[in-house]
C-alpha cells in the first residue's frame, strides 16, 4: 500500500478521535468557552475535508486492486467525517434546554464512546488487513524481481550460447572452405600424376620401339 496514503489516514485518525474529544467537550460548555471550542472544532473539520479529499486523489492513483481496497476504507471515513460534522450542528444548535442537554450529553458521551471503541476495533481490524496486503505486495514484487533476474540471467546464457554456436559456425564455415580448397588442390595434383603417367608411358614405349627397330636392322644385315 502507498506510505503516503498510510501517513494521510494516520493523521486523520488522530484527529477525527481529537474532534470527537473536542464535540463532547464542547456539549457540556457555554458562552465563549463554547464559541472557541466549537472554531476550533470548525478548523479541524476543514483539515479532515482536505485529509480525506488527499487519501482520495493517493487512493486513485495507485493500482486498480489496490485502489478499489483503499476506496472502500475511504467512504468509512467519509462516513465518519458525516457523523462528527452532523455532531457538530447539534452541539451548536443551542435549542434544548438545560434537562435535555444533560440528557445529550450523557447520551452523546455514551454514544461517542460506543462509536470511538467501534471505530478503534474497525481502523485495527482495516490496519490489520492492509498491511498483509502489502505484505502480499511485497511478496508478490520480491518474486517478481527474482523472476525479472532469472529470465535475465537466462537471456545473457542464451546470448553467450548464440555467440559461441555463430563461432562455431564460422569456424565449421572455414574449415569447409579449406577442404574444398585442398580437394582442388588434390584433385588438380591427380590430374597432373595421371598425365604425367601417360607421358612416361608414351616415352617407354617409344624408347621399346626404337629398341626394337634398332635390334631388327642388326640382326637383318
Amino acid at each position: 500500500m502507498s506510505q503516503v496514503f498510510e501517513g494521510y489516514e494516520r493523521q486523520y485518525c488522530e484527529l477525527s478521535a481529537g474532534l470527537s474529544r473536542k464535540c463532547t467537550a464542547a456539549s457540556a460548555l457555554d458562552g465563549e468557552l463554547k464559541k472557541q471550542k466549537l472554531s476550533e472544532i470548525k478548523t479541524g473539520l476543514d483539515d479532515a475535508d482536505a485529509l480525506i479529499r488527499k487519501m482520495d486523489l493517493e487512493a486513485r492513483s495507485l493500482q486498480p486492486s489496490v485502489k478499489a481496497m483503499l476506496l472502500s476504507k475511504l467512504r468509512e471515513y467519509k462516513t465518519d467525517l458525516n457523523n462528527l460534522k452532523n455532531e457538530v450542528k447539534r452541539v451548536t444548535s443551542g435549542n434544548v434546554n438545560q434537562a435535555a442537554r444533560d440528557e445529550l450529553l450523557e447520551s452523546g458521551m455514551a454514544d461517542a464512546m460506543m462509536v470511538s471503541a467501534d471505530q478503534r476495533g474497525r481502523l485495527l481490524m482495516s490496519t490489520e488487513r492492509l498491511n498483509h496486503s502489502t505484505d502480499r505486495i511485497k511478496e508478490s514484487r520480491r518474486t517478481m524481481l527474482e523472476t525479472e533476474e532469472l529470465g535475465v540471467s537466462i537471456l545473457q546464457d542464451l546470448h553467450q550460447q548464440r555467440q559461441s554456436l555463430l563461432h562455431a559456425h564460422n569456424t565449421l564455415h572455414g574449415v569447409d572452405d579449406n577442404i574444398s580448397k585442398s580437394k582442388k588442390i588434390l584433385t588438380a595434383m591427380s590430374r597432373r600424376m595421371s598425365r604425367d603417367k601417360w607421358i612416361m608411358g608414351s616415352i617407354i614405349s617409344v624408347l621399346v620401339f626404337a629398341i626394337l627397330l634398332i635390334l631388327y636392322f642388326k640382326l637383318t644385315r
